[in-house]
């Protein structure tokens, strides 16, 4: 029990803190999320990415064992959400939305942090594979400079890491601004049972993949971590755009990220040994 507390206090506790002062940004200050997430995740996140792959010592194998692990737990976990939306007889706005909910989790504003928090500077650069191996094309450049080894200018470096440093902080900050816009549940079973694949199968699932692909130490570490994260805020974007039960996308992801310090932290203890 105290390893646990131990972990939770500093590897989880953290990142609830920085997206408490987001929510309440949100909920007193009225502040703005679209234009901070849109900073964010078209300048911040790029020149994350960007650097720790550059700086990366991962071999082309272990790049491609990463996404090929993003991949097929992705994959997976649409096949498993499809049997259980046709036994729960979902409407088809409600089936994608239950897609949507139970095949991506977010793996940037909380997955990325506490890959670092929790198992280092090495984990997180596997961890970063995985958050981008479904954009690819948004960061070939850092995967092709990665390949050829070429080395960037400093000139160049210094303000990507710079910008890069100061995208994890204010990843969680737009978490905490989205949760914010949680309301009450709609069909709280169904939503019960999304979250429970979420936080529950899913890790099963990336174990289950990750002993097949061979990964193991950090690289095993941030795939499974990752892909037990909660439902990703993005997702409530999407469902909003295309009008697909915005509500229970929304509440599926305040639930599951409220209840995740209780998969996760036993999760982080168990991949530590």
């Amino acid at each position: 029990m105290t390893l646990l507390v131990s972990i939770f206090a500093s590897d989880i506790l953290p990142i609830f803190l920085i997206a408490g002062v987001g929510f309440l940004l949100a909920r007193w200050l009225d502040g703005g999320v679209k234009t901070l997430a849109h900073v964010v995740f078209y300048a911040l996140v790029p020149c994350l990415v960007f650097k720790l792959l550059v700086a990366s010592t991962m071999s082309g194998p272990q790049v491609g064992r990463m996404a090929l692990l993003a991949v097929l737990v992705t994959g997976l976990m649409g096949l498993l959400a499809l049997v259980v939306a046709m036994a729960l007889r979902l409407s088809r706005a409600e089936l994608s939305a239950f897609l949507l909910v139970v095949m991506f989790s977010n793996g940037g504003n909380y997955g990325l942090p506490v890959a670092l928090f929790a198992f280092g500077t090495e984990a997180l650069s596997h961890a970063t594979v995985y958050f981008v191996a479904s954009s690819m094309l948004t960061n070939t450049a850092a995967l092709l400079v990665l390949a050829s080894g070429i080395s960037v200018p400093i000139a160049v470096m210094r303000p990507i890491g710079l910008l890069g440093d100061a995208a994890l902080p204010m990843m969680v900050l737009v978490l905490g601004m989205q949760l914010e816009r949680a309301r009450v549940a709609e069909r709280p079973t169904v939503v019960a049972v999304a979250v429970g694949l979420s936080l529950i199968v899913a890790p099963i699932v990336a174990l289950g993949l990750s002993s097949f692909l061979g990964l193991s130490g950090a690289a095993r570490q941030a795939g499974v971590i990752l892909a037990s994260m909660p439902v990703a805020v993005v997702t409530t974007i999407l469902a909003l755009e295309f009008d697909v039960a915005p509500a229970f996308v929304t509440n599926a992801v305040f639930i599951s990220t409220l209840l995740s310090p209780l998969t996760l932290t036993p999760l982080i203890a168990y991949l530590r040994r």
